[in-house]
């Protein structure tokens, strides 16, 4: 696909998709990812994420991530964008390139680096290493300080460095990255439904969501009320998404980590829509009963709101 082919399909949203698993954890399910990303396709989605966190990235293997992006890109078809991730050591994400473009993946989404020791000029290295080894559109993925606005400014001139997923919940550095970054660059909001508005204003085009794997309708409205500049409609449909994505950034049961429900909550969605969510695998937990009682409550809610 070509840059500025991508760089279009980059700037709607961006539908990170779960790995749903067997019942008991052990295999992906290949038959249900597909039948889940048709029922996304057929909502009208065009931009899908796969083997990205809400994809459960760090508990799959390679050769589980590869035939992830492969069932997507089958079940997509040709006139789609399929954006996957790669991450860990260099020699990791380097090993997933080929593979990747072999399965059909248009770019791929750059993991935020996990190291507990690092340097600046060692991540930027890192970066420069995984552009320089692949054709795919790459997608930087600023989830924190480690990807800083000194090294984003370089990369983002390198041709093949397409997107800046920014997912830092801080409207003024998004601000400042957008006016000090040089490279013709798509800008995509990884803070989820909650700031879409917010970011727009900023120069956001995109964004990724969660909620819209089981909620494709409202979240496509209000990619269109983006678009088409209506933020007092684009505020009003994220006002009806905003409790269930509230309950996704809590901590959870007896835990102190933030977001910890974050996929859970997007797995038992799948589950009120009708779809397969399947279990979640360690370090992550399944929902306990009050809490999917209130998503069944925030799922209800959103869905028969007007989207007019």
């Amino acid at each position: 696909m070509a840059y500025e082919t991508l760089k279009e399909g980059l700037s709607d949203a961006g539908f990170t998709l779960p790995t749903p698993f067997t019942d008991d954890g052990t295999a992906v399910h290949h038959d249900a990812l597909a039948a889940n990303v048709a029922f996304l396709r057929d909502a009208g989605a065009s931009l899908f994420v796969p083997c990205g966190n809400t994809g459960e990235y760090y508990s799959l293997t390679n050769d589980e991530r590869v035939n992830v992006v492969r069932t997507v890109v089958d079940a997509v078809g040709d006139d789609a964008t399929v954006v996957g991730g790669v991450g860990g050591s260099t020699k990791n994400a380097l090993s997933l390139l080929d593979r990747y473009e072999a399965a059909g993946a248009d770019g791929v989404l750059v993991m935020y680096p996990g190291h507990t020791y690092v340097h600046e000029d060692g991540l930027c290295s890192y970066y420069e290493r995984i552009a320089d080894a692949t054709d795919l559109g790459v997608v930087l993925y600023k989830r924190g300080p480690r990807l800083s606005l000194a090294n984003l400014a370089p990369l983002s001139e390198r041709e093949n460095v397409v997107c800046v997923k920014f997912a830092q919940n801080d409207v003024d550095l998004f601000a400042t990255a957008v006016s000090e970054t040089p490279g013709d660059v798509v800008w995509s909001t990884g803070v989820a439904e909650r700031f879409v508005p917010a970011y727009a204003l900023e120069g956001a085009t995109g964004f990724t969501t969660g909620i819209g794997n089981f909620a494709p309708e409202p979240v496509l409205a209000l990619a269109d009320a983006v678009q088409a500049g209506d933020l007092d409609r684009a505020r009003r449909i994220r006002d009806g998404l905003r409790p269930y994505e509230d309950l996704r950034d809590e901590s959870g049961v007896e835990s102190d980590f933030a977001a910890a429900n974050n996929v859970p909550a997007v797995k038992y969605g799948q589950e009120l829509a009708g779809l397969y969510g399947g279990p979640v695998r360690e370090p992550l937990a399944e929902l306990p009963d009050d809490v999917k009682r209130r998503c069944r409550e925030y799922y209800d809610r959103m869905t028969a709101m007007d989207l007019d």
